[in-house]
C-alpha cells in the first residue's frame, strides 16, 4: 500500500487547510481543546468506517443512488457516535450541539467516499479516511490549543497561566474565543505550510 495514502492527508492534501474543507466545523468548535479533539475523533472514526463499508459494498450499489447510499452509511456511524458521546461525556457533547449531526454533510467524509473508497478496496479505503479524517483532526486540535491557551488561559479546563502573570497586567485575549479568528488561525496555518512547502520546492 503506497505510503501516501496516510502521509499526504497531514500534510500536501490536508483537507482543512488545502483542499478547504470541513472549515465550518473548524471555525464553531475551536473554543475548548476538549471538544475539538472529541470532534476530531468522531469526524476520524466516521470518515474511516464509512469508507471502508461503502468500499465492501461498491460492487452493490447502483450508481444511480450512490450518494443516498453514501448518505445512509454516514449517517448510520454518525448516530453511533453521537450516541455513545451523549452517554460517555454528555458535556462535551452539548458543547458540540449540532455540530456532531453535521458530520454527516461533512465533504470531507463524502470527498472520501466518492473519490477512493469507491474504487478501491476496503483496508486503503479504511486508511484513506482514518488519515484524513486525522489530517482534519489535527488543525482543529492546533487551532483549539491556542484559542483556549491565549483566549481563555487555560488548556482542557485546567487553568495554565498563573495568577502572577494576571496581576503583572496579562490579559486573556478575548477576541480569539470568537469564531473570526478561527478563520485567521487557519489563514496562519495556510500561510505557513505554503510557505514551507514553496522553500522545500526551490531546494
Amino acid at each position: 500500500m503506497d505510503k501516501n495514502i496516510y502521509l499526504k492527508p497531514f500534510w500536501t492534501s490536508n483537507p482543512v487547510t488545502v483542499l478547504v474543507l470541513g472549515i465550518c466545523s473548524a471555525l464553531a468548535v475551536t473554543v475548548k481543546l476538549e471538544a475539538a479533539c472529541v470532534m476530531a475523533i468522531s469526524v476520524t472514526l466516521v470518515t474511516g468506517f464509512s469508507s471502508l463499508l461503502v468500499s465492501l459494498l461498491r460492487n452493490t450499489i447502483p450508481n444511480r443512488i450512490r450518494i443516498i447510499v453514501q448518505l445512509i452509511v454516514a449517517a448510520l456511524f454518525v448516530i453511533l457516535v453521537e450516541q455513545v458521546l451523549k452517554a460517555y461525556v454528555y458535556e462535551v457533547s452539548k458543547q458540540l450541539s449540532v455540530f456532531v449531526g453535521l458530520i454527516i454533510t461533512n465533504c470531507i467524509i463524502m470527498g472520501r467516499i466518492e473519490a477512493f473508497a469507491l474504487g478501491n478496496k476496503p483496508f486503503p479505503s479504511f486508511v484513506d479516511g482514518i488519515a484524513n479524517g486525522a489530517g482534519y483532526g489535527v488543525i482543529l486540535v492546533v487551532i483549539a490549543f491556542f484559542r483556549e491557551l491565549l483566549g481563555s488561559g487555560s488548556i482542557f479546563g485546567f487553568k495554565i497561566i498563573p495568577d502572577a502573570a494576571y496581576q503583572a497586567g496579562y490579559m486573556n485575549n478575548g477576541l480569539l474565543i470568537l469564531p473570526p479568528m478561527a478563520l485567521i488561525l487557519v489563514g496562519c496555518i495556510v500561510w505557513i505550510q505554503r510557505s514551507i512547502n514553496k522553500d522545500l520546492q526551490e531546494k
